[in-house]
């Protein structure tokens, strides 16, 4: 495959904080199907010094410094703070790229009614599921020309004959987003793929028409994505999705991540423009972590910010103690050092648990917009007995891995944060049988992605 052009720098690459990359519209791009890559759990440690890999570490910190709460001063010299919130400006009036995705959003969620749940006896998932995928596979064509422009779905102009266009990328990752109609169940890999589809419109220039200064990521999140997870939550609650390649009991979520990061980032404490992610501390007046296990305040603070609407979320298919069917958010609701601390674990969550994890990103398809190629600037991870063997150790919570490198993951650059303790009343047995999981996620090496989360690049 030949290298992509140079790509033309993002609305914020001349700044200080590194950002995805468009490509330059005036040079040609060969376009491909993504393809399906990782067959086995080698190809995992493959995965982690691609370019893919790369650009989504890239991606995920650039949305996630963009929810955090912005400081200024006013004319007479006072501090004023900005937060951004499910429900405000850039959900109700996003820009005309994020209103068009809403749109086709909704179109997607309407599917729903032409393919009622079956009334019959089932043991997993609804079967009508499959009825349903089948009617967004057929409008999925559709639903990209009426909502996105024809520029963002050019064709290629390789020089081989090609007629490939960006389409056919950008479906496979739509489809990819809203569950398995084959195996009934949607989870973190899924979302992966919407995050994906994001990326590939980012590069394509679908975004262009937003401000910057992190508005354009904040249409992204609380403009796209926001409601892309109001419409997986009711696919889940319709067809009764079974989670996919989740840990049980001890994953953070049996569906989502993403809104994690997002929503800690929300509540952490404000910062300039020119300011690195808070590794610690909270927005001021925030709601504590610890109000989490509290479903009355949930139900009031999941209208504003995404970390209570995920919990909200575990809340409306889960009954019982939260400690008992959550014990890996209880046991991070009790970190004292604040929403910051939380959010920079969660990045290193997520490269631990979802990026290198062969049960989820064992179906991520590559093309050329998210690419198999190698990262030139990736080191090469530990090839540990765990990364070698993770299509038999997947059911169960392996340690995390050793070494990991690409580029985003080191964006905190500072040791993990840790969490000593548990809070969850187990059982002296199973106390005895394993650590506890918490104490792990929370303590996994940095990846080389991070370091552009803590500090300016060069």
């Amino acid at each position: 495959m030949e290298p992509p052009s140079a790509p033309a720098k993002s609305q914020e690459a001349e700044g200080s904080f590194p950002t995805l990359e468009f490509l330059d519209p005036t040079a040609p791009h060969v376009f491909l199907k993504p393809v399906k890559q990782i067959n086995e759990g080698q190809d995992v440690a493959r995965f982690l010094t691609s370019k893919a890999y790369r650009d989504i570490g890239i991606f995920v910190l650039q949305l996630n410094r963009a929810m955090c709460p912005r400081k200024s001063q006013d004319p007479d010299g006072k501090d004023k703070i900005q937060t951004f919130l499910i429900g405000s400006e850039y959900e109700t009036q996003p820009a005309e790229s994020a209103k068009g995705l809403q749109q086709m959003l909704a179109k997607i969620e309407a599917l729903m009614d032409k393919a009622p749940p079956d009334q019959g006896p089932r043991r997993f998932g609804n079967i009508s599921f499959r009825k349903w995928y089948q009617l967004l596979e057929a409008e999925a064509t559709t639903l990209l020309r009426e909502h996105l422009p024809e520029s963002v779905l050019r064709r290629s102009s390789g020089g081989n004959g090609s007629e490939t266009t960006a389409e056919v990328e950008l479906t496979t990752y739509l489809l990819g987003a809203f569950g398995s109609a084959q195996r009934l169940d949607y989870g973190t890999g899924h979302e992966l793929s919407f995050l994906a589809f994001l990326g590939c419109l980012w590069k394509l220039g679908a975004f262009k028409d937003g401000s910057p200064n992190g508005d354009v990521e904040r249409n992204i999140v609380l403009g796209v994505f926001e409601p892309y997870l109001r419409v997986v939550r009711r696919l889940i609650l319709t067809y009764t999705l079974e989670p996919a390649g989740t840990h049980g009991v001890w994953g953070l979520d049996d569906h989502s991540f993403l809104p994690y990061i997002y929503g800690s980032a929300q509540l952490t404490r404000a910062i300039s423009e020119t300011e690195v992610m808070p590794t610690e501390g909270s927005l001021f007046r925030a709601p504590k972590p610890s109000t989490i296990v509290k479903s009355e305040y949930v139900d009031e603070e999941r209208k504003r910010y995404m970390y209570f609407s995920a919990v909200g979320f575990i809340n409306d298919v889960k009954k019982g103690p939260f400690w008992e069917h959550s014990p890996i958010l209880f046991d991070i609701s009790g970190i004292k050092d604040g929403w910051g601390k939380i959010n920079k674990g969660m990045i290193k969550m997520f490269n631990a648990e979802v990026l290198s994890k062969f049960p989820v990103v064992q179906h991520f398809h590559f093309g050329s917009l998210f690419s198999w190629d190698q990262d030139p600037d990736a080191a090469t991870p530990a090839q540990s007995v765990h990364m070698a063997n993770q299509h038999i150790a997947s059911s169960s919570m392996p340690r995390p891995l050793g070494g990991t490198a690409a580029p985003w993951a080191n964006a905190t650059n500072m040791p993990a944060p840790g969490i000593l303790y548990s809070r969850v009343p187990l059982p002296p047995t199973q106390q005895q049988r394993e650590p506890h999981p918490a104490n792990e996620a929370f303590t996994v090496p940095t990846a080389p992605w991070a370091r552009s989360s803590d500090r300016p690049s060069g």
